[in-house]
């Protein structure tokens, strides 16, 4: 299982290696909400989002033996990028396993960093099984995007940090796609503060760790968001059991609310964030998450890898 002490020795690990992202107020959506509305902005984080913090917690643990075997993960894009510049500041060789309708910019990216990539799977059901025969074949360190519990602790430094830098929340809303993020955050949040409401927020099209909870196990899933950062086939075992035992709840979000929330926090926010990002804004102003006046609020706004071409589509329309 993990705990508080994973996530605060992962926060030692990273520190003075990742930037410590700002909690911006929202004086308009207070007013609306009546209530204290935060955001946590993860999108100006090394690499444009949260995953370098798992990445690199994860590359901090490795033996000797495993960093001269390299490393392996899976990614369309975020986690990608976050463990290819993570392994190439740590000198070591990173294989990266996508699919072929993966964001071309997020793949670029990766390779700037100095990853190698491989998209001969065709969707992100067949990268996984593409995952399985490479890590076989090439004997690669894993460092799976949200079932690793080294990067699990490291995406919950996030958690600290919001606990720390402003006053103490009554919510917090997190986006999802395999779970990593809300598990860490909700371990770091629920063990400080018990009280607190950690909300795992997904879009109806890609509910991976929602069916998870409903199942009691992780399930698979076809993820058809145009939030592809939230597109996982599954949410990870780890996280569906350490989401249920935390109470984190768990509400969908529909296609129009995502991009609702994108324009208004790039409108209202100025923060040019992507799809997946603007998840946990969508279910405040949707009113999908109803919170009680008074209380303060975070929503993580998770990352900032956008595609110019889908950030003009969805500002535009």
């Amino acid at each position: 299982m993990l705990s508080i002490d994973d996530v605060e020795r992962a926060a030692r690990t990273i520190a003075g290696r990742v930037h410590r992202t700002p909690l911006l107020r929202s004086a308009t959506l207070s007013r609306e909400l009546d209530a204290d509305v935060r955001f946590k902005a993860e999108l100006f984080q090394r690499t444009g989002a949260f995953k370098v913090r798992g990445a690199l917690n994860r590359l901090a643990e490795l033996t000797d033996e495993e960093r001269a075997r390299g490393v392996i993960t899976i990614s369309a894009g975020n986690h990608a990028q976050a463990v290819a510049w993570a392994a190439h500041e740590a000198g070591l060789d990173a294989l990266v396993v996508s699919w072929r309708t993966a964001d071309p910019s997020k793949m670029a990216a990766t390779r700037g960093y100095g990853a190698t990539v491989d998209q001969q799977a065709d969707d992100p059901t067949s990268a996984f099984a593409r995952l399985a025969e490479l890590h076989e074949e090439t004997g690669r360190t894993l460092v799976h995007p949200f079932e690793d519990l080294a990067v699990i602790a490291g995406q919950g430094t996030v958690g600290l940090e919001l606990l720390e830098d402003g006053p103490a929340p009554d919510v917090v809303l997190v986006p999802v796609g395999g779970g990593g993020l809300v598990t860490g955050i909700a371990t770091a949040v629920k063990a400080r503060r018990p009280e607190v409401r950690v909300v795992a927020v997904e879009p109806e099209l890609s509910p991976a760790l929602h069916e998870g909870l409903k199942a009691g196990a992780s399930v698979p899933v076809t993820p058809k968001s145009g939030a592809d950062a939230l597109n996982a086939p599954f949410a990870g075992e780890r996280c569906v059991r350490v989401c249920a035992e935390l109470g984190v709840e768990s509400v969908l979000v529909d296609e129009d609310a995502l991009a609702d929330a994108f324009r208004w926090l790039y409108a209202r926010m100025k923060l040019a964030c992507e799809l997946g990002a603007a998840a946990s804004t969508a279910a405040l102003l949707s009113g999908a998450v109803r919170v009680e006046p008074g209380q303060t609020v975070v929503a993580v706004v998770s990352g900032g890898n956008v595609a110019s071409k889908q950030a003009a589509a969805i500002l535009a329309s």
